[in-house]
């Protein structure tokens, strides 16, 4: 007479490092995502605020960046229009999503000055008090997601 006995099979240990590396991955990639957000966020203010500045100068041309194309170069989801490139063995290779001041687009003027200035003051103040809103979502949905994995990690 033959008896059935049933067996359990454990995972693999591959396969429970795997679900773990690609859990990590995804962890990773949405912090690298917010972290790009956040260094042009950084760079659309400092811009902003360049131009505020230059308010007053004559001749001064207002600039702007197209912040959603900034932020899929930088995440790799599309090639730069004026990419940088190393073209020697010796070049330094550029950072994803260096853009410089080539990014950068002229600012359409409202209004005409006799002096040439583009700045209008009135849509630098939005633009900086719009991009400073977003600057501090993107800073608060790091710090939420760093303390949820902290809390899954300690297991609270």
């Amino acid at each position: 007479m033959f008896r059935t006995v049933a067996f359990r099979i454990a995972p693999s240990p591959l396969r429970v490092v795997h679900r773990y590396t690609s859990m990590l991955d995804r962890m990773t990639r949405s912090l690298n995502f917010q972290t790009e957000a956040l260094l042009l966020r950084s760079e659309r203010q400092r811009v902003i605020a360049s131009n505020i500045a230059n308010a007053d100068t004559p001749g001064y041309q207002a600039r702007d960046m197209d912040f959603a194309t900034a932020l899929r170069e930088a995440t790799g989801a599309s090639q730069p229009a004026s990419a940088l490139s190393a073209t020697r063995a010796g070049h330094l290779s550029p950072a994803a999503g260096a853009r410089g001041e080539a990014g950068l687009k002229y600012a359409t003027p409202s209004q005409t000055n006799l002096d040439s200035n583009t700045v209008d003051m009135d849509r630098e103040r939005a633009a900086f008090a719009d991009n400073a809103v977003h600057y501090e979502a993107t800073l608060r949905f790091i710090n939420g997601s760093v303390r949820t994995m902290l809390s899954a990690i300690t297991g609270q």
